[in-house]
């Protein structure tokens, strides 16, 4: 079965919240304890993997039991975090979009790396992001994007790159015109959208656009 949409499920911060944006039709993947968070919520994952460090034995033996398949990788012996193994699967099946979950928390270093890990969908030319409660995380380049007003507050833009440059907004309540940013500046923070939608177009660079509510 082809799927479009892989939605990946990892060991951050989790809730109902997250349960109800899965679609009919999406491949779940769940990495460590992101596993644990499916399989206890009545969800069969189609594939669980990590070094599963973060759950019991009889809890891994529950994840065994409800995953179609489960993949583990030594704690000491691998060079990637469990979430970076689940969405280099993900890219591997070519789908046309990436959503995860789980990928923010208490750990500043994974939540930070986590959002790295959208340059590498954006190089394959696959749309990703990374979604929790307050917050949806996704990268912007050369040509920009089109947002639909997904009820969140805020709309901010930070570069990724050392600078971006040619950033122009329409329906924003804080219009640019080939404005460019560089690491360091808040100018980009807490914007909004006037009505159902708006577009950020960018010339060079890699552009954060984080939607945001509090």
């Amino acid at each position: 079965m082809e799927h479009k949409r892989i939605v990946i499920f990892t060991g951050g911060r989790l809730g109902k919240w997250a349960l109800e944006l899965i679609e009919d039709g999406d491949l779940l993947i769940g990495a460590d304890a992101g596993a644990l968070f499916l399989t206890e919520n009545g969800y069969k994952p189609h594939i669980s993997l990590g070094d599963f460090d973060s759950v019991t034995s009889e809890q891994l033996a529950f994840i065994r039991e409800m995953s179609d398949e489960t993949l583990d990788f030594d704690p000491i012996d691998k060079d990637y975090t469990d979430t970076e193994l689940a969405w280099r699967l993900a890219l591997s099946r070519n789908p046309e979009r990436i959503v995860m979950l789980g990928a923010l928390g208490t750990r500043f270093d994974h939540s930070l790396a986590n959002v790295h890990l959208l340059r590498m969908a954006l190089q394959q030319g696959v749309s990703a992001s990374i979604v929790d409660e307050h917050n949806c995380i996704q990268l912007a380049s050369e040509g920009g994007v089109n947002l639909i007003n997904k009820g969140f507050t805020y709309i901010s833009l930070l570069p990724l790159t050392e600078r971006v440059t040619g950033i122009t907004l329409t329906g924003f309540q804080y219009p640019l015109h080939e404005a460019t940013l560089e690491i360091g500046q808040s100018l980009g923070i807490s914007n909004k959208l006037l009505g159902d939608q708006g577009q950020i177009q960018v010339r060079d660079g890699l552009l954060l656009v984080i939607e945001s509510r509090d």
